[in-house]
C-alpha cells in the first residue's frame, strides 16, 4: 500500500472508532434511563393500594427492565466491536510507518542516484573545460546555486478520546504547498503519525530534522497532547518538550508548536535552538491549516523565517481567518529572524 492509502485507512479507523463511542454513549444514557424509569415504577407499586395498580406498575418494572437489559447488551457489544476496531487501527499504524519507512529509502535511492548523476555530469563538464570553458563555467555556477537542503519533520498526534482533528488536510496542504514553491526540491518533509512521547526523540534521531513541527492537540496548561499505547490521550510538559528538543539533534533550528495553548513552549524552546512558533491559544482546523501551508510555501522561495512568519499571518487574513495574532514567532537571544534562512542557496552570503 501506498503512504497516502495508509494513512486514509488509519483516518478510516479512528472515524469508525469516533461513531461507535458516540453510539455507546447512547446505549449508556438508555440503559441509565431504563433504570431510572423501573425505579420510579417499583416506588409506585409500593405506595399502589389496589391489586390491579400494583400488578400494573409491576408490568412497568419488568417492562423497563428489559429494556434497560437489552441497551447494556448493545453497549457490551459496541465495546467488543471498538476493541476489534482499536486492533485494525493499531494495524493500520503499523502498515503506515512501515510504508513511510520504505517511501523514505526509495527517496534515499533516487537521491543517491541523482548525487551519482550529478557527479557524472560534472566529470563531464570538467573534462569540457579546455573545449568550451565559457559553457562549463556556466554549468557550475548554476549547480553552486543549488539551495541547501532542509528536513521537516512533521509529528502528529490525534488520541481518540480527544476532538479529532484534520491533521491529514494539514500536511497534504503543507506538501501541496512545498511543490508549488521554487526551491520544492530542497524541501524535504516527513511525518510520524500517533505519536507517543518516546516516538519523538527516536524520529529526531533517525532523521535529523532542520524543522520540527507539532500538530494536534494542546492543553492551556503549557502541554502537549500525545498517544499512549491504546490510542488515548497522553500529556507531556512544556519542560519535558524543553528538554527533548535541547536534547535532539544540532542539527534543528526551528520548532513550530502547530497546537493550541503552545505559546509557553515555544518562548521557552529558543534557549536551546534559535526560533520557535507557538500560539497563544486555541487554533482552529483551517487557520492551522492555512498558517503552516504559506509558511513553508514562503520557506521554498527561500525567504527567511520573520518573512514566512508574516506571509503566513498575510494568508490567514487573506481567507478571512480572524486568527493572525494567535500565532507568535521567537528567537534566541541576540538573533534577528529576518537573517535566519533555511533554504539558502550555497553561494548565497
Amino acid at each position: 500500500m501506498t503512504t497516502e492509502s495508509c494513512r486514509r485507512d488509519v483516518l478510516k479507523h479512528q472515524q469508525e472508532i469516533a461513531r461507535l463511542q458516540t453510539e455507546k454513549a447512547r446505549e449508556t444514557s438508555k440503559v441509565a434511563d431504563e433504570k431510572k424509569r423501573a425505579n420510579t415504577a417499583a416506588d409506585s407499586a409500593r405506595r399502589a393500594t389496589s391489586l390491579s395498580s400494583i400488578q400494573s406498575r409491576i408490568r412497568d418494572v419488568q417492562k423497563h427492565e428489559e429494556a434497560g437489559a437489552r441497551s447494556q447488551k448493545k453497549v457490551a457489544d459496541i465495546e467488543t466491536r471498538i476493541a476489534r476496531e482499536q486492533i485494525r487501527l493499531n494495524d493500520a499504524h503499523k502498515r503506515l510507518a512501515s510504508a513511510e519507512i520504505q517511501e523514505g529509502r526509495q527517496k534515499g535511492q533516487e537521491q543517491q542516484r541523482a548525487a551519482q548523476e550529478n557527479a557524472r555530469r560534472m566529470a563531464s563538464l570538467a573534462g569540457t573545460v579546455s573545449q568550451n570553458h565559457q559553457l562549463t563555467m556556466s554549468a557550475l555556477k548554476k549547480l553552486e546555486q543549488l539551495p541547501r537542503r532542509i528536513i521537516v519533520l512533521f509529528l502528529a498526534a490525534n488520541p481518540i478520546d480527544q476532538q479529532q482533528l484534520r491533521l491529514d488536510e494539514e500536511v497534504r496542504g503543507i506538501e501541496e504547498m512545498i511543490r508549488k514553491s521554487q526551491h520544492r526540491d530542497a524541501v524535504d518533509l516527513k511525518s510520524r503519525w500517533a505519536v507517543r512521547p518516546m516516538d519523538v526523540l527516536q524520529a529526531i534521531n533517525e532523521i535529523r530534522p532542520t524543522v520540527v513541527h507539532f500538530s494536534g492537540h494542546g492543553s492551556d496548561q503549557d502541554e502537549i497532547v500525545f498517544q499512549d499505547n491504546a490510542g488515548n490521550a497522553k500529556l507531556v510538559s512544556k519542560e519535558a518538550i524543553v528538554q527533548t528538543m535541547a536534547a535532539g539533534s544540532d542539527d534543528i533550528q526551528l520548532v513550530f508548536f502547530n497546537t493550541c495553548y503552545s505559546r509557553g513552549q515555544a518562548k521557552a524552546v529558543v534557549e536551546h535552538v534559535p526560533a520557535a512558533i507557538g500560539m497563544n491559544t486555541s487554533i482552529g482546523d483551517d487557520a492551522a491549516r492555512v498558517f503552516s501551508s504559506q509558511f513553508y510555501s514562503a520557506l521554498g522561495f527561500g525567504l527567511s523565517v520573520r518573512r514566512a512568519f508574516q506571509q503566513a499571518r498575510a494568508a490567514l487574513m487573506l481567507e478571512g481567518i480572524p486568527e493572525e495574532a494567535t500565532p507568535e514567532l521567537f528567537t534566541t537571544e541576540g538573533l534577528e529572524a529576518d537573517n535566519l534562512i533555511l533554504v539558502q542557496s550555497v553561494g548565497a552570503a
